[in-house]
């Protein structure tokens, strides 16, 4: 049995842009701040959420060097340091290690579409290279591959290679992984919808967009599924289902609306970089509307 990083819920923390489209790093500070009050279990920067993709190498490494420091140990800091290139995910990797990063969350390579036995080659050359744990990252609709079962219980034969953020949507698939790997693998959930039916299976927690705006929600219903409470687990999320969605969250490209979300509860998210752009009005209207049901408009001073 492998050590497992973190139990619950862990954010995947957006990165809070000035309006120049520099990053924020003094809200950042707030936003980390925020979390760990409120219960978070683990902080993962420089994710998808967090607008990895069109950060230069430089604020990549400053951002998780920023996280880590500001943590300071309160809770896991896991750096995403994937990319579909493998050398230079072997080096964001390093930096990472060197920083004093907790784990490494990898996506699987992008727009190349890597064969399984490529994902095989590119995990092992980064776990090789490493000594701390490993995520693999496995997001379909975003990056046109999906980790198959067989190949996440090869990967899982790797020391470092300790869990995988499944974020499918496939809960058959999802199942088999569980069946497949057992003790070897980790599972997080990478959709805030699938917390209870993925913890159900035997995951750990949640890798979570919806903590970014309620921490300490999120954190209670994976809690209570630790706790085998998944009838009250399921309630507490059912209240939050709507707004974790399509209709919320969710309406438009992430992490578009969850930056309009921190935005309207009185943080200064900004807003993301081109190519995402603004939402709608009416779109913004409607997520206001949800968020005023749940007293979370300009909650935060």
């Amino acid at each position: 049995m492998k050590k497992t990083i973190f139990t619950g819920a862990g954010v995947a923390i957006v990165t809070p842009m000035n309006a120049d489209g520099s990053i924020n790093y003094d809200e950042l500070g707030r936003l980390i701040e925020f979390q760990i009050e409120n219960g978070t279990d683990a902080i993962i920067i420089c994710g998808t959420t967090g607008e990895s993709a069109t950060m230069t190498e430089e604020e990549h490494v400053s951002c998780i060097k920023y996280a880590i420091e500001k943590t300071a140990g309160r809770v896991p800091v896991i750096a995403g340091t994937g990319s579909n290139d493998t050398a230079f995910a072997v080096k964001l990797s390093k930096d990472a290690q060197a920083l004093g990063a907790d784990a490494l969350l990898l996506v699987t390579p992008y727009y190349n579409k890597a064969s399984q036995q490529g994902l095989i080659i590119h995990y092992t050359t980064i776990a090789n290279a490493v000594d701390i744990p490993i995520i693999l990252y496995n997001v379909p609709s975003r990056t046109g591959v999906n980790i198959q079962p067989e190949t996440l219980k090869e990967l899982a034969k790797v020391e470092n290679i300790v869990a995988v953020k499944e974020a499918s949507g496939n809960i058959s698939q999802i199942a088999r992984v569980a069946a497949l790997c057992g003790d070897e693998l980790d599972i997080y959930s990478g959709n805030d919808d699938q917390i209870v039916p993925i913890m159900a299976l035997g995951g750990k927690g949640v890798i979570s967009v919806l903590s970014n705006v309620l921490p300490k929600e999120t954190h209670e219903i994976a809690a209570l599924c630790l706790e085998n409470r998944f009838p009250e687990a399921n309630e507490k999320m059912n209240a939050l289902l709507e707004f974790a969605n399509s209709n919320g969250l969710f309406c438009d490209v992430n992490p578009i609306p969850v930056k309009e979300a921190l935005n309207i509860m009185g943080f200064k998210a900004g807003q993301c970089r081109l190519p995402l752009t603004r939402m709608s009005d009416d779109k913004i209207a409607k997520l206001t509307a949800k968020m005023q049901d749940l007293g979370l408009v300009g909650k935060v001073k």
